[in-house]
């Protein structure tokens, strides 16, 4: 007979499978609420703790699971506009109030008609 409480038996993990719909079931852990950090290094742990069978069995059972969302699906590509090759630089001038007034009244993009104008005075290329 073991002298270990319920709260030290070691993890019992029951993975079954019927149809489409596979159930994990881990028994033998108690559940203590922690911080973000400290939930972090028990997955860790948890997941260090896995013989090589049981992690064959969790990640087969997740791949084969059609909600299962790969993290690299999710991460392949960042949100909003793509990096430039050249990423313009941001400056602070001082301008005339009326050239200010002039270029603001143009609508969105008048930052970019400065450059314009700017490119042009200089004899530069046009942006592409």
């Amino acid at each position: 007979m073991s002298n270990r409480t319920s709260k030290e038996q070691e993890a019992k993990i029951t993975i079954k499978k019927v149809g489409r719909l596979v159930t994990m079931t881990v028994t033998g852990q108690t559940y203590q609420p922690k911080t973000r950090e400290q939930a972090l290094a028990a997955a860790k742990a948890y997941g260090e703790s896995l013989t090589p069978e049981e992690d064959a069995a969790l990640t087969k059972a997740a791949l084969e699971d059609p909600d299962t969302a790969l993290i690299t699906s999710l991460t392949k590509r960042r949100p909003g506009r793509p990096v430039a090759d050249a990423p313009k630089q941001p400056v602070s001038i001082r301008l005339s109030p009326d050239v200010l007034d002039y270029y603001r009244s143009t609508g969105p993009g008048w930052q970019g008609r400065i450059d314009e104008t700017l490119r042009d005075a200089a004899g530069l290329k046009k942006r592409a």
